[in-house]
């Protein structure tokens, strides 16, 4: 049984490192039991997702990370009116919510990063732009731009969140191995409290399954709380496995037997993130793309509340191995979350729910969407 004293310090928010290193190894049934009441407390019975598209602008990249299957040093980039084609499919479909990422390109340089908004926001200036990693803020803010610079000028150009990926493992030692040539973990945080400074929130996100440990990940969580007690700018935690396929580190892994995380990994991550999170970040995220929907439709049970988006287009998951598909439609996001006992809901960014399962129109340009749809 877990302490009680632990179980006080879980529902008042001040779970601490010994706690999470107990719940780390506790038995599982108590530990999904402690994380869906927490969810419950925190969010009731409601569960959601975003309508948006996802568009990863080039898969060419100048980094080094050792982790990643989706750069291309050949690949493609995309001009600026393909890349308001796919805002214009988007909208068309009625998604709120543009999320826009790509490798770091040698030339691009922050007004290119402007110039992708101003073009988006001129002909959309309701949708929202979900755009750019702490990564690609802090390549945009070199040559003596800085950092504070670069974040106001991405703001009036359009930029309305960041997601907070490129945050990996957020413990030192851990990056130096799997990358080692990108923004530290103080530099991370740098840039995301200065965005949230600005005005700017920003999800939050863990990539685990690698060579991190226990240790590591709790780390990473008491980090990401510890920035969210100074600033309330984070909206939501991502946990996100690490697929092991197509990528130098994944390929040492497994030759070497290490096949990365299996489905009860994944679960044990996202309870142990909705305990060590309750009252700091309500909203859990289980992605659906890296989980496979079956798996994710059971996160519901084991702290999350939120599955994320339709997407439309994936392409860096898929090239290290996803197969869940890159399109969702909000018809099986409905479902998937009726079927697990909860209540579906379509929320925006900031995680205001818009709609509700009844008012959902469920299209895609040319016709019907069917399920898991690839574009």
């Amino acid at each position: 049984m877990l302490p009680t004293e632990l179980i006080d310090r879980a529902h008042t928010g001040r779970c601490t490192k010994e706690d999470a290193t107990i719940l780390a190894a506790a038995p599982l049934p108590e530990l999904f039991r402690l994380a869906d009441e927490l969810r419950a407390e925190a969010v009731g019975d409601t569960a959601t997702y975003i309508i948006n598209r996802n568009i990863n602008f080039t898969s060419m990249c100048i980094g080094t990370c050792r982790f990643c299957a989706f750069r291309d040093r050949d690949g493609y980039r995309m001009s600026i009116p393909e890349i308001l084609e796919k805002a214009r499919e988007a909208v068309r479909i009625g998604a709120t919510e543009i999320c826009i990422q790509g490798g770091l390109l040698p030339d691009m340089r922050l007004a290119d990063y402007c110039e992708i908004l101003e073009s988006i926001k001129s002909e959309f200036p309701e949708t929202h732009l979900h755009v750019y990693s702490p990564m690609e803020v802090w390549h945009a803010a070199r040559d003596g731009v800085g950092v504070k610079n670069a974040l106001a000028a991405l703001k009036d150009s359009g930029l309305d969140t960041m997601p907070g990926t490129a945050a990996e493992i957020l413990v030192d030692r851990v990056r130096e191995m799997i990358c080692p040539d990108k923004l530290n973990t103080e530099e991370w945080a740098s840039v995301v409290r200065a965005a949230h400074c600005k005005g700017i929130r920003t999800t939050a996100t863990i990539m685990y399954g690698h060579i991190e440990t226990t240790e590591d990940r709790i780390d990473h969580l008491l980090l990401v709380r510890e920035i969210q007690k100074e600033t309330h700018g984070f909206t939501e935690f991502v946990p996100l496995p690490f697929m092991p396929r197509n990528s130098e580190l994944g390929s040492e892994m497994l030759a070497s037997g290490n096949y990365g995380v299996t489905g009860i990994d994944d679960l044990r991550m996202h309870a142990l993130a909705r305990i060590v999170l309750h009252t700091h970040i309500p909203n859990i995220q289980a992605s659906w793309v890296k989980l496979g929907t079956k798996l994710a439709q059971y996160a519901l049970h084991c702290g999350a509340n939120d599955l994320g988006g339709t997407l439309m287009e994936e392409k860096i998951s898929k090239s290290a191995g996803a197969t869940s598909g890159e399109y969702m439609s909000p018809a099986e996001f409905d479902w998937i979350i009726r079927k697990a006992g909860r209540v579906p809901a379509v929320r925006d960014t900031l995680y205001n729910q818009t709609f509700h399962e009844s008012s959902i129109k469920n299209y895609l340009p040319g016709g019907a969407a069917t399920s898991s749809t690839v574009i």
